[in-house]
């Protein structure tokens, strides 16, 4: 990528970028916190959750330590509970094989449970230094549009043209970049590509939708009928039960019936978010 296109948005970021609370750090495991968090919840309530969840859990070696059931609890609110789980796992395996630090080699990041490409890269990038280039959703847009237009690039060609774009000198900032541009400017529909400080080398303005014309999204499934909703609301009566106690788990929940139920706490219990009472499987508590 030309210095020029660089240059241009980190310019933009340095005015523009969205302040949070775990912009700056540099500590590696408050950013592998963070950047778990941000896996499919929206960045705002991330700030919200962050700062708590290290008051708490403020080291690598704190939450090994902690029981699952205490994990879980101080996830509350940010949803897709198996992603606190992974975080205790990995916390338990950077204790047993790294010393009790975030390690920054990128292979032995994506080894971590929970870990994948993106959130490895973040971590190398934001913590560490390393020119490397996490591609999430924002990402990929921008590039894409950036520099092919409206063609999707296959996985390895955009993340070949990620990691080749990051300035050496800034790759924190560069990644912060490129997320608040396709968050802000480069929207999915209805680009404010007037506002955008590339749009002069874009090569997706010219394809560009007059304002107005939204695209349509596909609408899914009501949010009370889908499993991920049940099992949110099973942990959350359970996150209120007192340690080591049981609790009754009955339908109806929502849309879902006793089978349901049932059906979702033995899921949960195969991926070790749950116990179930040995003499009665409808009773239930948080992992330990």
């Amino acid at each position: 990528m030309p210095s020029i296109v660089q240059d241009a948005i980190l310019t933009w970021y340095d005015q523009w970028g969205r302040a949070f609370p775990f912009r700056g750090v540099r500590d590696p495991y408050a950013i592998l916190v963070s950047e778990v968090m941000a896996q499919q919840t929206q960045i705002g309530r991330v700030a919200q959750k962050w700062s708590a969840f290290l008051a708490t859990f403020p080291t690598v070696a704190s939450l090994a330590a902690a029981p699952t059931a205490d994990v879980l609890r101080s996830w509350r609110g940010l949803g897709y509970n198996r992603r606190a789980l992974n975080l205790h796992r990995a916390a338990r395996l950077m204790v047993d094989a790294h010393g009790g630090r975030v390690p920054g080699d990128l292979s032995a990041l994506e080894s971590l449970p929970g870990i994948g490409r993106y959130t490895a890269r973040a971590v190398a990038a934001l913590a560490f230094g390393q020119a490397v280039g996490p591609v999430d959703t924002n990402v990929r847009r921008v590039l894409e549009r950036l520099q092919a237009g409206d063609r999707r690039s296959t996985h390895r060609e955009l993340q070949a043209t990620a990691d080749a774009a990051v300035p050496a000198d800034r790759p924190a900032d560069w990644t912060h970049a490129l997320m608040d541009l396709g968050a802000t400017i480069c929207r999915p529909a209805v680009p404010l590509c007037e506002a955008c400080p590339v749009r002069t080398w874009c090569r997706y303005v010219g394809s560009v939708s007059s304002p107005g014309s939204e695209r349509q999204v596909a609408r899914g499934p009501a949010f009370r009928s889908t499993r991920r909703w049940l099992r949110g609301r099973i942990i959350d009566s359970l996150r209120d039960v007192p340690r080591n106690r049981w609790a009754a788990i009955v339908g109806p929940i929502g849309a879902h019936d006793d089978v349901a139920i049932r059906e979702a706490l033995a899921a949960m219990q195969d991926e070790g978010l749950i116990e179930r009472h040995r003499m009665d499987p409808r009773r239930a508590r948080l992992a330990s």
